[in-house]
């Protein structure tokens, strides 16, 4: 019978796991991405616009995709938007 925690019936226990417990996965460090040195995204781009026109600053629209986040970090606790920690 194999067992529901480990569908491959393996026995070998690597020490990561995943689900429930782990904490947040998706949130990295912007240093540690592999994408990190590509030109920032659209998205990106039109929500650092309209944090950096609310908070009466200019900013570079050549960033990366980890320099916009950064950034976005950062107005985002400069003009209360975004999610409270």
């Amino acid at each position: 019978m194999t067992d529901s925690t480990n569908p491959s019936g393996s026995t070998g226990d690597t020490g990561d796991v995943i689900g429930a417990g782990v904490g947040n996965t998706t949130e990295k460090d912007p240093s540690d991405w592999t994408t990190g040195d590509e030109p920032m995204t659209g998205a990106q781009r039109s929500y650092l616009d309209t944090l950096a026109r609310e908070a009466g600053e200019t900013l570079s629209a050549e960033l990366t995709k980890a320099e916009a986040s950064e950034h976005i970090d950062r107005l985002q606790s400069q003009t209360g938007r975004g999610a409270a920690d």
